[in-house]
């Protein structure tokens, strides 16, 4: 149970760090999330479904012989890319993210549409891609062929129970993210990054293009967004274009709470603290639906509970005197 929560939370948590970009850090209200999150799903799950069947054996011809004269000759795919699977998964699920957030930024400063609406947009149009991207199907099961959850329960040795081992590779994936985006938000670029989000025209004055590091932004917080998705999807053993829907929602409250947990200016703490939110958040969910029924509530009424976490966050920000958005971006007081 615990061990659920834990690697639930940290496996989207990291879809929350996508968020965490893209409105504290770019100051971007960006609904492209429910979008790229299946997006990254499909990605991941149709490369583990096309190498699975390059490499499974062709069957063979008459006379015994396949169509090449091998019995049963298996496709042409080396062994290592097999091995390489769930890397393979992982990298396409960014990339679909990271795509949706391109086409979203063209969107917006291309045809001056707001940032919303511009994510509106993509997100409906990533629906039908999503599907595509599956075979026209609007799920595809992992359960017999899921090489990353395989991986992630075994290898630490059959000498760790698989749940161990697999909230231990969640935590240090989880960890792995927040430590290179902390490390990006300490360079040039992603002190700059949080500059604009601050104040554009200081960024102008500096001389760097705003469109091209906003655009840069976006793709970098949807390709987080599609990475987890990719990740969720093999958790839960398959991928589905409706995994978005909601997901902003549980994200914003899982940022929030996060705010409400650790106080800080530092975006390395801020980073770190989204995590925690996550797992907060996925542990209340839990409670509401395994205990919830005391007080009347059913599993219908998580989203209605969601919303009213953030309503809930925003109010005590709000009351304590700080407000969500006047926490620091980068580029402001640091270590």
């Amino acid at each position: 149970m615990i061990e659920g929560i834990l690697v639930e939370g940290l496996v989207y948590g990291i879809m929350a760090l996508g968020l965490f970009i893209s409105f504290r850090i770019l100051d971007f209200p960006d609904l492209t999330v429910e979008g790229s999150f299946p997006a990254g799903a499909a990605a991941a799950g149709a490369i583990v479904a096309g190498l699975a069947g390059a490499l499974a054996p062709r069957a063979p011809a008459a006379g015994g012989f396949g169509a090449a004269g091998g019995l049963g000759a298996a496709a042409a795919v080396p062994a290592g890319l097999a091995a390489a699977a769930p890397v393979l998964a992982l990298i396409g699920g960014f990339a679909a993210g990271a795509l949706a957030g391109l086409v979203t930024s063209l969107i917006h400063h291309r045809l001056k549409v707001p940032p919303i609406l511009a994510g509106i947009i993509t997100m409906t149009g990533f629906y039908s891609i999503n599907l595509r991207i599956l075979g026209g199907r609007p799920n595809m099961p992992l359960i017999r062929n899921n090489p990353l959850l395989g991986f992630a329960r075994t290898w630490l040795g059959s000498g760790v129970l698989q749940d161990i081992s697999l909230f231990i590779a969640a935590l240090l994936a989880a960890l792995l993210v927040a430590g290179l985006m902390d490390l990006f938000f300490h360079t040039e670029i992603g002190i700059a990054m949080g500059a604009m989000g601050d104040n554009e025209a200081s960024v102008v004055q500096a001389g760097i293009n705003p469109v091209s590091l906003r655009s840069l932004g976006i793709a970098l917080a949807n390709g987080i967004v599609g990475l987890s998705g990719a990740l969720a999807a093999s958790y839960q053993g398959f991928a589905d274009v409706n995994f978005g829907a909601g997901i902003v929602a549980s994200g914003l409250a899982s940022v929030m709470l996060g705010e409400l947990l650790i106080k800080s200016q530092f975006i390395g703490v801020q980073i770190f603290r989204v995590l925690a939110g996550s797992i907060l958040f996925k542990g209340l969910m839990y409670v509401a639906r395994s205990w919830g029924y005391l007080a009347g509530i059913t599993p219908n009424d998580l989203r209605l509970l969601t919303a009213l976490l953030i309503i809930g966050s925003i109010s005590v920000s709000k009351y304590a005197g700080k407000k969500p958005k006047a926490l620091s971006r980068p580029g402001e007081k640091r270590r």
